[in-house]
C-alpha cells in the first residue's frame, strides 16, 4: 500500500524551506509563494521554544534569519513571536502552518531532540498525520518519532540507516527498513562519495522506498535525475524546478 503522503502522480516537487533562493525561508510568505506557484509539497524544519512550542526555522539560532544573537530553545513563544523581519513575523508555529494550508503536504525536518514530542503533538492536533513526513539526520531522533507515531505518520531515513543501506546495496544484501519509512531523502554526493548511484536507486526502489534528492537548483541536474528515475526533487529555486516539470509534463494540472 502507498502511504497517503505519497499518493500523488509523477515525481514530487518539493519547495525547500518554501523556496529559499527568493531571499526568505520557512516563513508564511515563502510557503504562500510556493503554494501559489502550484507546489503541493513543501519542505521545512522545526525547533522548539523554551516553553515547548514547535516553530518553523532551520537554524538553532536567530542570527542568520533575524539578525539577533539568540537561541530558539532559550526563548519562550511570547518572546519569539515578537521578532519581526520586514514587519512580518520571522518564525511561525508549526500548527499555524499546518492549519493555514490543509491541502499541502509538509516534509518536516525535526532538528532537535526537544522538538520531537511537540512536533508530533502539533501534527496530531492538526489532524495532519496523512500529509506530513517527519525527517531527521538523527537515527535516534527518528526512532523516538516512530515510537510516538507508529506507522501512521510517514518518515524518511537518518544518516546511519542510509549509510547502512548504501553499503548493503554495494554488497547485494537486502536489509529491512522501519514500517513507517516511505522514502530515502539523500544528496547526490556526500563529500567525495557519490551517494546516488543507479545501483543504490534500484536497491531502494526494491525495498519499496521512494528516493527524494536534495537540494537541486540546476535545471540540467534536475533533468538528469528525472531521467535516472528519482521520485522527487527538493529545490531552493522553485521557479526553475516548476519549469522543468512543466516541460516534462509532470506539473500537476491544478498547479
Amino acid at each position: 500500500m502507498v502511504h497517503p503522503y505519497l499518493d500523488s502522480p509523477g515525481p514530487l516537487a518539493f519547495a525547500h524551506r518554501g523556496g529559499a533562493a527568493d531571499g526568505d525561508e520557512n516563513t508564511a510568505e515563502a510557503f504562500r509563494r510556493a503554494v501559489d506557484m502550484g507546489y503541493r509539497y513543501v519542505e521545512t524544519d522545526v525547533h522548539a521554544t523554551a516553553d515547548g512550542v514547535p516553530v518553523v526555522i532551520h537554524d538553532a539560532e536567530l542570527d542568520r534569519v533575524a539578525g539577533q544573537p539568540a537561541r530558539v530553545a532559550d526563548l519562550t513563544w511570547a518572546d519569539l513571536s515578537s521578532v519581526r523581519v520586514g514587519g512580518a513575523a520571522a518564525v511561525p508555529r508549526l500548527d499555524e502552518v499546518l492549519d493555514a494550508w490543509p491541502g499541502i503536504r509538509f516534509n518536516v525536518d525535526v532538528k532537535a531532540d526537544g522538538v520531537v514530542a511537540p512536533a508530533v503533538a502539533a501534527v496530531r492536533a492538526a489532524g495532519a498525520e496523512d500529509r506530513v513526513l517527519l525527517a531527521s539526520f538523527s537515527d535516534a531522533r527518528l526512532a523516538r518519532v516512530r515510537a510516538l507515531t507508529g506507522p501512521r505518520v510517514a518518515t524518511s531515513l537518518g544518516l546511519r540507516a542510509t549509510a547502512r543501506l548504501w553499503l548493503a546495496a554495494t554488497a547485494g544484501v537486502r536489509l529491512r527498513v522501519p514500517e513507517s519509512a516511505v522514502a530515502a531523502q539523500i544528496p547526490v554526493r556526500h563529500g567525495r562519495v557519490t551517494v546516488l548511484t543507479p545501483r543504490f536507486l534500484t536497491y531502494l526502489h526494491r525495498l519499496g522506498l521512494q528516493v527524494h534528492v536534495w537540494t537541486i537548483d540546476d535545471p540540467e541536474e534536475m533533468n538528469r535525475l528525472l531521467d535516472m528515475g528519482v521520485d522527487g526533487i527538493m529545490t531552493d529555486r522553485i521557479e526553475v524546478l516548476r519549469d522543468v516539470y512543466v516541460a516534462r509534463g509532470f506539473w500537476p494540472a491544478d498547479g
